[in-house]
Parts: structure tokens; sequence; C-alpha cells
């Protein structure tokens, strides 16, 4: 009868051990949840254009027939198309760009852009370059010599409404882009009358749609 019991008890301890073995080692089965969000960052496009100070020519003499000024306009966008730089010039209450306050110097051809060239006239035109100008010419200076305009770029006369004078289709860099304006004068075979004559000149930076 002991033995019985012994083989009874022995029977269970095995079997107990048995059954935390199998509990040890069966894979346990984990609750799991998820959740996802999405991360949205816009970018809203600007645009800004520097101020240069005002430009004062050399005067036109008995011995001097040529005069040469510059303005630079930085751009700055982070528009994805890019921008749009235009200029022009004030006409309110006169016929021609330069004018003083009894005569006007004629404004270089308005079609399409060519060599300077002035005859038997005084004119006022523009020449721009930089890295967003195309259909100007070529160079990087506004000047062949001493107040004598570029041999290499092509000129042109303002108009009332803005003439598109540099491009991009991207950004610009966080610097920007410089677009500088040439402006010349002339006097050929005749004189400009004595006097002081001005003209306004305005540059438009749009971000191109």
């Amino acid at each position: 009868m002991k033995q019985i019991i012994n083989v009874l008890s022995l029977s269970l301890v095995v079997s107990v051990l048995a059954f935390s073995a199998f509990v040890g080692l069966e894979p346990r089965l984990a609750a799991a949840v998820s959740d996802s969000v999405t991360v949205t960052q816009d970018v809203t496009a600007g645009i800004s254009i520097s101020s240069p100070a005002d430009v004062t020519m050399n005067a036109l003499t008995t011995t001097q027939n040529t005069s040469v000024g510059t303005s630079t306009w930085t751009v700055i966008t982070n528009n994805a198309a890019g921008y749009t730089l235009g200029v022009k010039a004030d006409y309110t209450g006169k016929t021609a760009a330069l004018t003083s306050s009894t005569d006007q110097f004629a404004d270089y051809a308005t079609s399409s852009p060519s060599l300077w060239s002035v005859t038997n006239n005084y004119m006022f035109g523009f020449a721009p370059f930089g890295n967003d100008t195309t259909g100007y010419g070529t160079g990087t200076l506004c000047e062949s010599a001493n107040d004598t305009p570029s041999t290499t770029l092509y000129y042109v006369g303002f108009y009332s409404a803005d003439r598109q004078i540099a491009s991009s289709s991207s950004e610009t860099t966080q610097a920007g882009t410089a677009t500088t304006v040439c402006y010349a004068t002339e006097q050929d075979t005749v004189w400009a009358p004595s006097g002081t004559y001005t003209a306004t000149i305005t540059a438009t930076a749009t971000t191109n749609p």
C-alpha cells in the first residue's frame, strides 16, 4: 500500500513538473495596436527685391558725348516656379523717359534690342545683364571704356509698361540673383541742350504662377 502511495506521489510530482515546463515553454500571444500620422509642412512663396541708390550720370559737355550709369537689383525668392523681373519708365506728362523742363532725350529703339549706335540725335537707352538675362547680347560690364557704352550688350528704350529683363523657372539661392541695368546717353552731331534731365525707372519682380 505504501509503495502504491509512493508511486502515485511520484506520478503527481512528475505531472506537476511537466505541466510547469509546458506552461513555461508555451508561446505567449501578445496583443498589439498601431496608429499612423501624416506630417504636413507648408512653404509659402515669397519674393523680395533690393533697393539700389539713385544714379547720377557724368555730364555731357562739348567734349564728352557719351555717359554710362548702372543700377543692380537683386531678387530673392523661394517660389518653385521662379520669378520674372521687368523695368519701366514713368512717362506721366511726357513723351520720353529722360526729360528736362524744356527738352528730352529720344528713347532708344523700343523694338528689338541692338548694339548701341546713335546718329544725328541725342538718345537714352539701357541694356541689362545677369545670370537670368537673355536676349541682350553678351558681357558683364556696362562700359567698353570710361563712360562709353558696351560694344557687346544690346540696348533698347524704355516702355511705360514693364519690359522683361530677367526670368527664372526655379527659386533663387538664398543670396538671390543680381541683374544689372546699364543706362547710356549719347549726343551725336547735335548737342543735347543744357539742363538737368531725369528719368524715373521702376524695377518689379514677380513670382511666376
